[in-house]
């Protein structure tokens, strides 16, 4: 029985071999992971970071307020007289559309500004800047009332401005 008890133990004294994962299958799961990697990758640089697309920019259309505007106001009991001559500016073409159909409001709000103007102010830059600015804000405030879009309207220019 000794005999047969001695390969018994030296059986069981002999260390267990460590399990071999087959090569194969850790490549598969290595290429499975790379593909997935670069799959999410090229999703992300197609759709995540790409920037929106620039907005069209039309080209600038102006419309010309004519005839120019006559005004007189008083200054230091003289009475002057104030001529401009006045260019709407839009990139929109309805706005310029609308512009067009309201001209006689559009004509009165400029003329009633331009009347109340004092001829100190208007010596100067500023004061001209400063008007420009009013009429802008008028002939919005027109486009408004009109049922369009003021901020579509981007300019106003002074092409003349004469003080006597």
């Amino acid at each position: 029985m000794s005999e047969a008890t001695a390969p018994a133990a030296a059986e069981e004294t002999v260390a267990p071999s460590p399990k071999k994962r087959p090569l194969g299958l850790l490549i598969a799961l290595a290429s499975a992971l790379a593909a997935g990697g670069a799959g999410a990758a090229w999703w992300w640089s197609a759709h995540g970071t790409k920037p929106p697309p620039a907005p069209v920019v039309l080209p600038a259309q102006y419309l010309a307020l004519d005839p120019p505007f006559v005004v007189n106001f008083e200054a230091d009991q003289l009475v002057r007289f104030l001529q401009i001559a006045v260019q709407l500016m839009s990139r929109d073409p309805k706005t310029i559309e609308l512009l067009k159909s309201n001209d006689p409001v559009v004509r009165n709000e400029l003329l009633m500004l331009f009347a109340n103007q004092k001829y100190a102010t208007l010596a100067t830059r500023d004061g001209k800047e400063a008007l420009r600015e009013q009429a802008l804000a008028s002939v919005r405030k027109v486009l408004q009332d009109a049922g369009g879009q003021p901020q579509h309207l981007e300019a106003v220019y002074f092409t003349t401005f004469v003080m006597q």
